[in-house]
């Protein structure tokens, strides 16, 4: 078995509990947050604690799924302890993790809620390790997880990182956008459900590029001002034009 200690208890902490407690070979030994609240789920199923001087001294991997700016803090803490300290952040350089002796990145690639499930068996794991000894444990526990496994460099990681901002997070936020403009007239953000699906599905068979389709591919200007003209926020304005012209100088 291998024995794993969680700390943190955000989004992707939560559903790393989640998948470790139920996975085979893997002995979820502790689970660590500075809230004891976030740790409710825990409660009967793996030893939950608050303070960093319950931690055991020894275990096979030691998981940082905490916020960016607080692993090197973290990390520093737990140099005495024997095992591999590992943080889940996508662009964060493993080197942040180099007073430790063993240390890696086990990074899911995936957009994580509380309260949406998730199937790791369909999570990108990309993996990084100082030794090829520790890479082989990462591995193993990703293995277990069962989604597909991508060995990733540091510089890889941050730019797929970049990546993964832009097809996720800045697309969301044009889904909040859509809807607003929905609200606004009375017409249910619902009906724009199957063709988010189609687009989404359209780019397993065809690249992004010869996927666009819309005005500003066409260069039909009228409908460009058109829509300009009837939306009413600056920034809703500002983002129109700039991915038109995006569109426009990429096709």
């Amino acid at each position: 078995m291998i024995k794993v200690v969680l700390l943190g208890a955000g989004n992707v902490g939560t559903h790393l509990f989640r998948a470790l407690h139920k996975a085979e070979n893997i002995s979820l030994i502790q689970w660590y947050n500075r809230s004891a609240q976030s740790l409710k789920e825990g409660k009967g199923k793996v030893k939950t604690l608050t303070q960093l001087d319950e931690l055991v001294p020894e275990a096979d991997l030691y998981l940082l799924s905490i916020s960016d700016d607080n692993i090197p803090k973290l990390s520093n803490k737990l140099i005495s302890c024997k095992g591999i300290i590992a943080h889940t952040a996508g662009s964060v350089g493993m080197e942040t993790l180099n007073p430790c002796k063993d240390h890696g990145v086990f990074y899911p690639l995936q957009t994580f809620s509380k309260q949406k499930k998730v199937d790791f068996e369909q999570v990108p794991l990309c993996l990084e390790a100082n030794t090829e000894e520790n890479f082989t444990l990462l591995k193993q526990v990703a293995i277990t997880l069962g989604g597909p496994i991508h060995r990733i460099d540091s510089t890889q990681r941050k730019a797929l990182h970049i990546a993964a901002v832009f097809v996720n997070n800045f697309v969301n936020h044009l889904y909040a956008v859509g809807e607003q403009l929905c609200q606004e007239h009375q017409v249910p953000f619902s009906v724009l459900q199957p063709l988010i699906a189609e687009t989404a599905d359209k780019i397993k068979s065809l690249s992004p590029k010869a996927a666009q389709t819309g005005p500003a591919l066409r260069g039909d200007q009228q409908v460009l001002k058109d829509h300009l003209s009837l939306l009413t926020k600056t920034t809703q304005k500002e983002l129109y034009q700039l991915i038109s012209t995006a569109i426009q100088q990429d096709g």
